[in-house]
């Protein structure tokens, strides 16, 4: 297995520049759908709760296929996964492209997710098991630099093909990712896995039943699927506990330090799911401009962010985690702050506030990759960083329905921030108040919790 360890320097460089460009059509191709909603849900004349799979069904199909393909990692290369899941991407693309009806649009958009689930996971993986960690913060910091560039360009070339084109177009751009293909084939220098035992479907299903029923039970919010998930999650803790090679290894969670790390890197995400939902509401709902101006608006804030992800990864690397990390905490403290007390006073106030909250959320996700890897051993870190982007991406999902909630009540009564400068956004400047305040919550838990592991990595 150590033959899969090193890899020669220009190879290498090379295997991060493509596993970037991947992760910006894999990224852009989640953000440019959520734009196209409405005129899909105008074009098939979908109720509401209809158009509303088009999300669900994506959300739950990524959370699964991200342990999914997190567990196979550990027993297959990743070249054929990467073979799998770009396949299967593509396959859903075409689909989606030709759909003339919405079950069929449905079906393509579950066949996306099913390949494009494998990129999060890889992106986890390819960094900790083929880097040392002296390097290893750089390569991440590429990496999550193509995620925020995808971020920032996809709302833009949304609105720009909805508007220009038709969304069946964006199912073409989406077909993009195969041109990595062969290039991932080519620089993944890997030995077969030589991890044994059978893959423990049983428990798999028991999961996967109860993220898609706990995603059902919040975006729907029906107490019938949430009876179903604790069902089946007791299920599946029965499963790992007692099955002799669990789909997930109980030792993972006995892991304090991974089980915490995971803890962390999931609130975190959750808290900048605040960035992508609530600000295109904001400048659309408050400040009134239209969905392809918004994305505008916040594409100077993302660009930074990317631009700036390389040098956290490189500060990672010389200085430890922790120092990246406290960068983090505080971009999102004077983000999601400055904005409760400016929500809905001017777009470009929010502009310019969004830079440091983007910052936070690049360099966060930087550093809680590379303290996670770091807690497992080598034989889990395809499952465990699995695991990690499952929690990632459910927590987006659980804050996404809070936050979404809240802008709904009609009692406005209640304003937490009293530095707020127009009523107009008083449900924004909430949302950001309580954001913050997790925000201090998460760093002094980091602090004093994880302070041990951030030094020894730092050494």
């Amino acid at each position: 297995m150590a033959g899969d360890l090193k890899l020669e320097k220009k190879n290498s460089d090379r295997l991060v520049a493509v596993l970037t460009f991947a992760l910006v059509i894999s990224v852009m191709n989640s953000t440019m759908f959520n734009m196209a909603i409405p005129s899909i849900t105008k074009e098939f004349k979908l109720l509401p709760t209809e158009a509303g799979w088009i999300i669900t069904a994506y959300i739950i199909i990524y959370a699964i296929g991200s342990v999914l393909y997190g567990k196979l990692a550990d027993k297959f290369m990743l070249k054929t996964l990467l073979t799998i899941g770009l396949c299967t991407f593509a396959a859903g693309s075409i689909l989606g492209f030709a759909a003339n009806s919405f079950p069929l649009l449905l079906a393509g958009r579950c066949l996306q997710a099913a390949g494009a689930s494998v990129m999060p996971t890889v992106a986890m993986i390819i960094p900790a098991r083929f880097f040392p960690k002296e390097t290893r913060g750089r390569v991440l910091g590429l990496t999550s630099a193509g995620m925020a560039l995808g971020t920032a360009i996809g709302p833009i070339v949304a609105g720009g093909v909805t508007s220009f084109f038709n969304w069946h177009y964006l199912f073409v751009i989406s077909l993009l990712s195969l041109i990595t293909l062969p290039f991932f084939r080519k620089y993944l220098n890997e030995q077969q896995r030589q991890k044994k035992g059978k893959t423990d479907l049983l428990g798999a299903a028991c999961l996967a039943c109860a993220l898609a029923f706990l995603l059902l039970a919040i975006t729907l919010s029906a107490l019938s699927y949430a009876a179903l998930f604790a069902l089946c999650f007791v299920l599946f803790i029965w499963r790992i506990m007692k099955g002799k090679n669990p789909f997930i290894p109980i030792s993972l969670f006995q892991n304090k330090q991974f089980s915490l790390g995971i803890a962390i890197s999931g609130i975190c995400s959750g808290i900048g799911f605040g960035i992508p939902y609530l600000t295109p509401l904001l400048l659309q709902e408050v400040n009134g401009l239209s969905p392809l101006l918004s994305g505008l608006y916040m594409f100077p804030s993302a660009l930074i962010a990317a631009l700036l992800g390389i040098s956290g990864g490189r500060l990672a690397d010389r200085k430890g985690n922790r120092s990246l990390t406290l960068l983090a905490l505080i971009g999102f403290f004077i983000g999601f702050s400055v904005l409760s007390i400016f929500a809905g006073y001017s777009p470009y106030m929010t502009m310019f506030i969004l830079i440091f909250a983007c910052i936070g959320q690049t360099f966060m996700q930087i550093s809680m990759a590379n303290t996670v890897s770091n807690t497992l051993p080598k034989t889990d870190v395809g499952v465990g960083m699995g695991i990690m982007m499952m929690i990632n991406f459910i927590s987006g999902a659980v804050f996404t329905t809070m936050m979404s909630a809240s802008l709904e009540k009609e009692n406005l009564s209640i304003q937490l921030n009293p530095l707020l400068l127009t009523q107009n956004g008083i449900s924004y400047s909430n949302i950001y108040t309580v954001l913050s305040i997790l925000v201090v919550i998460i760093t002094l838990t980091y602090h004093f919790r994880l302070k041990e592991n951030s030094a020894e990595y730092a050494k």
